[in-house]
């Protein structure tokens, strides 16, 4: 009678039905149901939301797919009968737009299965308000969801999170907008980092946290204090309702350092600190955290020459400072390494008194002089006007090379300014004073060419002196080109036809060697007779060698 019995119960079950099954065993992984069938039938155990509510003998509805597998089993499923249950129930209480909670399944192509009763799908760019990487993290999860579309006809129904999650959003930003005010403390996650700063989410309204209002201190970018996803207490600054956007500040939970600056670090104080960058004009030093001096180049050594901070500083250096100045509403500190030490120009005075006689090797040449170092620092500086009484330089390279050590007068000191003026013609007295016991009218000398002209020849005298041969005075023949007559170094002799005190020039004549005293007249009042175009001053005859 027990088989006839199963056997009518057999014949009874019909495929894509829902049917009526008595737990017989619970196990991990599966629960076993008698169902009235040849064999029992299996459900998997993940089909379940909690195993730990079911009991044996307890009885359950199964929707059956099949009445025998391969190996003769019925083929039954805890999940679709729920759904098929459910799908008529969906179609009455649910409609698009609706909120439902619901558990996510499985992963497939492009999103999320949830269960909300039946299978829903929830599209990857509707989970979240930006679409995750990693969508195992949301297996398992219960959340609430909002019902974008419903097919009925394919029994397809399409859900979104990120909906509801934007919608609090919106609620939570309107109400925050209303709430703050500058100067509250709130806290938020870092949302995403740029180059000038970060966005904090306050839980519904994204803050802009500036760079420069991360750090008292000094941070080149905000990747250096923040992290994306950090939580962090920040202030509100300042609340634009009408744009919704809010400005935040991270340093101003804080102490302001540069409170009371002055009395940590009055003037004049030895002070210690870390170098944290080097610039082209100088070393910033970190005092304190959020409190930084800059030691401009200029004030890193009395006696050194340098360049740039990175000749003697490193970042990182511990090092010590005189304060010299703050400005404390720029929060700007001048720091000074050189003033631990006693300034050496302040002995310069007494070292290099004016008339002294000083020798030193020359630093340096200019368009104006030459730098002499007379010690390691302190340079004395000769200009071209003090270097010869009898020529005009044009430049100090035709009196001295760059490193040649040379004598020199101390003409003036400046211990403020840190110049010391030098003269090197002062070393002999000026010929000039005495030109008559050298030279006069009619005399007959001697003397080498050294500079050739287009007016004339440059001929060096005893004493140092030049005098000019001028063109007209070279021969009787007229003569186109000085060069084609006389070359420098050639031995002449000339008579001074010409002495002119003021303008310190002497003008020669080399025609004139040989003339008696009546010719010699003649020919002083004719040189007397040239132009002051045509006679150049011994400057423009150099210049005009020089391009020569």
């Amino acid at each position: 009678m027990e088989e006839l019995l199963a056997e009518s119960q057999f014949e009874n079950l019909v495929e894509g039905s829902i049917i009526k099954g008595i737990i017989t065993e619970i196990r991990d992984n599966e629960v076993i149901l008698d169902i009235g069938a040849k064999a029992e039938g299996v459900v998997p155990a993940y089909e379940f939301t909690d195993l730990g509510e079911l009991q044996v003998g307890e009885e359950i509805e199964v929707f059956l797919e099949r009445l025998e597998d391969r190996d003769g089993n019925p083929v039954v499923s805890y999940d679709k009968a729920q759904q098929k249950k459910n799908w008529e129930h969906i179609l009455t209480q649910c409609e698009e737009g609706s909120i439902l909670s619901g558990r996510v399944k499985t992963k497939v192509k492009g999103g999320l299965v949830v269960n909300i009763g039946v299978d829903a799908f929830l599209p990857a760019s509707q989970i979240d308000i930006q679409p995750p990487k990693n969508l195992d993290q949301y297996l398992g999860q219960t959340y609430d969801f909002k019902v974008l579309k419903i097919n009925t006809d394919r029994k397809n129904i399409v859900i979104s999170r990120r909906e509801l999650i934007e919608e609090q959003r919106l609620e939570k930003r309107r109400k925050l907008l209303d709430e703050i005010k500058p100067g509250d403390i709130r806290r938020g996650a870092v949302k995403n980092i740029t180059d000038y700063g970060a966005f904090i989410d306050l839980d519904g309204l994204d803050g802009l946290l500036h760079i420069t209002d991360m750090s008292w201190g000094r941070i080149s970018h905000p990747s250096e204090m923040l992290k994306v996803g950090e939580e962090i207490d920040v202030m509100i600054i300042e609340v634009d309702r009408d744009r919704e956007r809010v400005s935040l500040g991270l340093k101003q939970t804080t102490k302001n350092p540069w409170e009371g600056i002055e009395n940590r670090y009055p003037v004049n104080a030895r002070v210690r600190g870390k170098v944290v960058n080097l610039v082209p004009y100088g070393a910033f030093v970190e005092l304190e955290e959020g409190v930084e001096g800059l030691v401009h180049v200029t004030e890193l050594s009395w006696v050194k020459r340098i360049n740039k901070p990175g000749e003697v500083l490193k970042v990182g250096d511990e090092i010590e400072a005189v304060v010299l100045g703050i400005q404390k509403e720029e929060q700007k500190i001048s720091l000074s390494v050189r003033q631990l030490d006693p300034n050496p120009w302040d002995m310069v005075r007494h070292n290099y008194p004016v008339g002294a006689r000083v020798r030193g090797k020359v630093r340096n040449l200019t368009s104006y002089g030459a730098f002499v170092e007379l010690e390691e620092g302190i340079d004395g500086m000769v200009h071209v006007s003090d270097m010869s009484w009898t020529r005009k330089v044009n430049h100090p390279s035709e009196m001295v090379k760059k490193g040649e050590e040379v004598d020199a007068i101390v003409l003036d000191v400046d211990s403020d300014g840190q110049r010391i003026s030098l003269g090197m013609k002062q070393l002999t007295n000026d010929p000039w004073d005495e030109i008559d016991t050298h030279f006069k009218i009619g005399d007959l000398v001697t003397g080498k060419v050294n500079k050739i002209t287009s007016y004339g020849a440059f001929v060096e005298l005893k004493e140092g002196i030049d005098g000019l041969v001028h063109i007209s005075q070279i021969s009787e023949e007229r003569i186109e080109k000085v060069k084609d007559v006389l070359s420098a170094g050639d031995e002449i002799k000339a008579r001074v036809i010409k002495i002119d005190r003021d303008e310190r020039r002497i003008g020669l004549s080399i025609k004139a060697a040989n003339y008696d005293e009546s010719q010699l007249a003649a020919e002083t009042a004719a040189f007397d007779s040239i132009g002051t175009d045509e006679l150049t001053s011994l400057g423009d005859i150099l210049d005009e060698a020089t391009r020569d």
